[in-house]
């Protein structure tokens, strides 16, 4: 596809709007910088080629879905970005004033001010306000439009970085309507590696959690048709062996066991690509490990009509078992997207599957999903720095945009990539 990119176009004294995802805080601590490293390349091409950046990301969910209204708060704030970002890159990098808002969000913001401190010389990076504050981001209505120019009327170029950013909200769709638009080093880099996953080399295993089936049946059914091999962990795991065995778990909502029943049944014919985690960890407390209260169980010996306790991980013991070890063997690819237990006190599955993973010297591991990186990094820190940097692995920063593309079959399906080609 003609995807513009940033290295085709002229920066020297340009005013870039480069939406990133830096969606990495969380109550106001930045809990993994891993997103914000991956975007340096792009910033500071830009400041090399003599552009000014105006850096916008989301953060977080400030928005109450029930009512519209939206909470500004420091627990949503981009300000830990900018303290980690202005001791990464030695810059100076301020956010501008709130000058309007309502209980809908931001309306105005003085930027006017900030652009004059980059013309004098004292700014070199102008980083927006959370874009999930401003009315217009999410709405889908006129304050969209309004917010879309607001953006643009300063900037003299868009830049879209914001792989992980699939979702065609205001600052990923509406500059491109107004702007030269071109992609940055990032996504460009993530659009290369996903044809890794789309035309694997086979075997192909895909391991895949999450904590909500019927957000996973398009992405699990393409999968499956795609894969050699299909495992599952986390809350959709326990959804299929309810809908499998016609057992009951506890915290598992019907909806759930009905979407994972509708999976099932449209791929009948595909059942034999599965590959069933063969011990789980039952607990009776949803929300600690304690001694005494939680067990390891066969999934061999489950019977209809069984009721469980919480089922809070796959067991260690599992990743021994022959049958694993032989499926993560012999495959060629790898794509995992997946924490296997309830963080943080079940995390015996999550590191001895990226253990398993690490065993095999010849497969291209490709992970995705800030929850899956987050975990690896914490369990195995020093495996997680040395498979950083060989060849054979790769850190995608988007797990759900991976999904969707699965899903859609081509990464230029995307909604804010079909906005940069068709500008």
């Amino acid at each position: 596809m003609n995807l513009p990119v940033i290295q085709d176009t002229d920066l020297k004294n340009k005013i870039v709007l480069l939406r990133v995802d830096h969606n990495v805080v969380k109550k106001g601590i930045i809990k993994d910088p891993f997103r914000i490293e991956a975007s340096l390349k792009t910033i500071n091409y830009i400041l090399d080629e003599g552009g000014h950046p105006v850096i916008m990301s989301h953060v977080g969910r400030p928005r109450d879905k029930a009512t519209g209204q939206i909470e500004i708060s420091e627990n949503t704030s981009v300000q830990p970005i900018v303290n980690f970002l202005e001791i990464s890159l030695n810059k100076k990098i301020e956010i501008p004033e709130i000058t309007k808002k309502d209980k809908l969000g931001i309306t105005s913001i003085d930027i006017q001010s900030k652009l004059q401190k980059i013309r004098d010389g004292k700014l070199d990076i102008i980083y927006l306000p959370n874009t999930r504050w401003f009315a217009g981001e999410e709405s889908g209505n006129e304050k969209t439009l309004q917010f879309g120019l607001m953006l643009t009327e300063f900037c003299d170029l868009f830049v879209n970085d914001a792989f992980g950013s699939w979702q065609p909200h205001a600052s990923t769709m509406e500059p491109a309507k107004h702007l030269p638009s071109y992609a940055g080093f990032l996504m460009q880099r993530e659009i290369e590696n996903l044809k890794k996953i789309l035309n694997p080399q086979k075997p192909f295993l895909a391991v895949i959690a999450g904590s909500k089936f019927d957000t996973k049946i398009g992405p699990l059914t393409a999968l499956l048709q795609k894969a050699d091999h299909l495992l599952m962990g986390g809350v959709i795991y326990n959804a299929y062996l309810c809908a499998r065995y016609d057992i009951q778990i506890k915290g598992i909502e019907p909806e759930d066991i009905a979407s994972a029943e509708k999976f099932l049944d449209s791929t009948a014919d595909l059942h034999d690509k599965l590959v069933e985690i063969p011990y789980i960890v039952e607990s009776e407390l949803p929300d600690k490990k304690e001694a005494g209260k939680f067990r390891t169980i066969a999934v061999k010996d489950l019977q209809a009509g069984m009721k469980l306790n919480y089922v809070l991980d796959a067991d260690e013991s599992s990743f021994a078992a022959p049958e694993i070890q032989q499926v993560f063997k012999s495959a060629k690819t790898l794509f995992v997207n997946a924490v296997m237990g309830f963080t943080p006190h079940f995390t015996a599955g999550s590191k001895a599957l990226y253990e398993i993973i690490a065993a095999n010297q010849e497969t291209m591991n490709l992970l995705g999903g800030g929850d899956t990186l987050q975990e690896f990094r914490s369990l195995l820190p020093e495996l997680y720095k040395h498979a950083s940097n060989k060849e054979n692995y790769y850190f995608f920063t988007g797990g759900g945009t991976i999904l969707k593309v699965i899903q859609e079959g081509s990464p230029y399906e995307l909604e804010p990539v079909k906005a940069l080609i068709k500008k």
